[in-house]
């Protein structure tokens, strides 16, 4: 903490005490090179976090929507929650890390289906399926398709090897 007086950094905490309101902490400092004490206060970063759904609204992100639709995707079948919670922290941490506090739905959505690709091909079914709104068998079909190319691409480069 940057002392008021000197601009000197180097301080220590005399006193810590939370506010009446319990929504920030009231520390007394004292800096170490003139000595003189101030005060700081340290509130907690209420600007949260957003994603940007496909129609330009804005909503906050929310890890148990997430986590459920995880375990929509992932009812029945075997994927251990352990491996849902990592794509959900690895999704809140893409968001956190964004320069403006938010990103698009399609980019997180494109994120957490590329994990349970990896994991599940069931599951990313069932997850795409409801993430792109599937009209028809035919869009359905088509996702199948890429999935098993892919699937049958990355075979043979394995073979190759």
């Amino acid at each position: 903490m940057k002392c008021p007086f000197c601009g000197f950094q180097q301080d220590k905490v005399i006193d810590s005490r939370e506010s009446k309101e319990a929504d920030s902490i009231r520390r007394r400092r004292e800096c170490e090179r003139c000595n003189k004490r101030f005060t700081t206060y340290e509130r907690i970063d209420e600007v949260p976090y957003m994603v940007v759904k496909k129609d330009g609204r804005r909503e906050k992100f929310e890890r148990n929507k997430v986590l459920n639709g995880l375990l929509r995707a992932c009812e029945k079948r075997p994927v251990a929650s352990s491996r849902l919670e990592a794509i959900v922290d690895e999704t809140e941490t893409y968001i956190i890390d964004s320069p403006e506090r938010e990103r698009s739905t399609s980019e997180v959505g494109e994120l957490i289906m590329d994990r349970l690709r990896q994991i599940d091909t069931v599951a990313y079914i069932r997850f795409a399926s409801v993430y792109r709104d599937f009209k028809d068998v035919s869009e359905f079909k088509a996702e199948l398709e890429e999935l098993l190319s892919s699937r049958e691409a990355r075979r043979k480069k394995s073979t190759q090897e």
